[in-house]
């Protein structure tokens, strides 16, 4: 069963840097990761479910809620947000409660907490993810993963890079 110890992030300045510790208790996972995005434990995790889900979810577009909830599940904040989806932070901070951002930003809104919820199992730790994602890595040309969620092919990057992990082939 799945892990999750700490919240612990890294500051993505500072790969060294000692983690920020956030107020949430431990928590740890244990069999699939609860969704990230929406508080229904009828939900599946990101990771779990079809292609045809996640672009219907898309399509429907997030809600600031849902979006918030994701916010606070990965511990980011707007600045490394509006970088990783390419929106001005502004975009992510003016909706209001029950507003839907636009289907585009809810896909990458998706795609990215697909990542997180994947890395989220893989790493059975919440703590070992967060670290991993702001860490250089040789597969990625010397780049964080988290530098190039900005891109499609980059999160393609990324989630095939925990893939790999998954399946013990070294990279």
């Amino acid at each position: 069963m799945k892990k999750h110890t700490q919240k612990l992030y890294p500051s993505p300045e500072d790969e060294d840097a000692s983690p920020k510790i956030l107020s949430e208790p431990p928590v740890a996972y244990y069999g699939t990761v609860p969704s990230l995005i929406f508080s229904s434990s009828a939900l599946k995790s990101e990771s779990q479910m079809t292609g045809f889900e996640k672009m219907t979810i898309a399509r429907q577009g997030i809600s600031k809620t849902d979006f918030e909830r994701f916010k606070d599940k990965t511990g980011l904040d707007y600045d490394q947000l509006a970088a990783a989806l390419s929106v001005a932070r502004a975009t992510l901070i003016n909706k209001k409660g029950t507003e839907k951002f636009n289907p585009s930003v809810s896909e990458k809104i998706v795609s990215i907490a697909d990542i997180y919820s994947y890395g989220y199992e893989v790493f059975e730790d919440v703590k070992r993810f967060n670290q991993w994602i702001f860490r250089a890595n040789h597969a990625l040309g010397g780049k964080s993963p988290f530098e190039i969620l900005d891109s499609q092919f980059g999160r393609e990057e990324v989630r095939n890079l925990i893939g790999r992990i998954d399946y013990g082939v070294y990279s």
